[in-house]
């Protein structure tokens, strides 16, 4: 009796957080968490929470645009060294946008592990701005290479981190975007004082920004002043912009 091959996995999309857009004019890939090393596969609680919002949110703000907001599902929960599984997955995504529906602006939007391989994946030909919450990002070490930032020229790039943040260091994503404002003027990163990894405490406007951000970067809304004056000022100051409570209150009730 022959052995049975071993099933290979693949990476994929899930379906669209909210109806389908008749048209799709623009993609935001909603890419979860994930672990810094491991080979099991990811569950469906990955996508949960902050993630799931965040896709919820955008749907609807950007229904009218044509929006599609599709999770990605990894083939493994681990980033894994050298194999960057994340990140290859999240391009891997990206193109399978192209291929479903042409030319359109995608946006990356990650949080924690997924923050990360949205950063290392936004140099696809596709992609014209990147999100990035609360990324885990490897501590500083002399003898590996810093986290890549040249894919990002050319791309809008929004980091968010809580100041508390106890699982993933806020200071190395201030460390990163420096880096990478240096490349490119279009980066900017927001501070949310005294909110953990979750950003629990100030969701409501983690995702108005998050919003604001994105429907500026795919369909050319106004930006909100806060975000064009993070965008503008020199490091540090765009780069430890403080989120105000209430962020987008204004603006999201006017719209409902």
């Amino acid at each position: 009796m022959g052995q049975q091959a071993t099933p290979v996995r693949t990476a994929r999309l899930g379906r669209t957080v909210g109806p389908d857009p008749e048209t799709v004019s623009g993609v935001v890939l909603l890419l979860p968490g994930g672990e810094e090393v491991s080979g099991r596969r990811p569950t469906a609680l990955r996508t949960a929470g902050l993630v799931r919002a965040l896709g919820r949110r955008l749907a609807r703000a950007g229904r009218a645009e044509g929006l599609a907001a599709h999770p990605v599902h990894y083939r493994f929960r681990g980033w894994n060294g050298s194999e960057a599984h994340l990140a290859r997955d999240a391009a891997w995504a990206a193109e399978e946008v192209v291929r479903r529906y042409g030319d359109v602006p995608v946006c990356l939007a990650g949080i924690g592990m997924g923050g990360r391989a949205a950063l290392h994946a936004g140099g696809h030909e596709a992609v014209n701005s990147v999100v990035a919450i609360a990324p885990w990002l490897p501590e500083d070490d002399v003898a590996a290479p810093p986290e890549p930032v040249k894919q990002l020229v050319g791309r809008r790039v929004l980091i968010v981190h809580g100041t508390n943040d106890r699982r993933t260091d806020p200071e190395l994503s201030f460390r990163l975007a420096a880096r990478a404002k240096k490349a490119n003027r279009e980066v900017c990163r927001f501070e949310v004082h005294a909110d953990g990894h979750g950003l629990r405490h100030y969701r409501h406007e983690v995702l108005a920004l998050a919003e604001d951000f994105v429907m500026g970067a795919l369909f050319g809304r106004p930006l909100s002043r806060p975000v064009q004056d993070a965008l503008a000022a020199p490091p540090p100051i765009g780069l430890r912009m403080p989120l105000a409570a209430g962020f987008g209150q204004s603006w999201s009730s006017r719209r409902s």
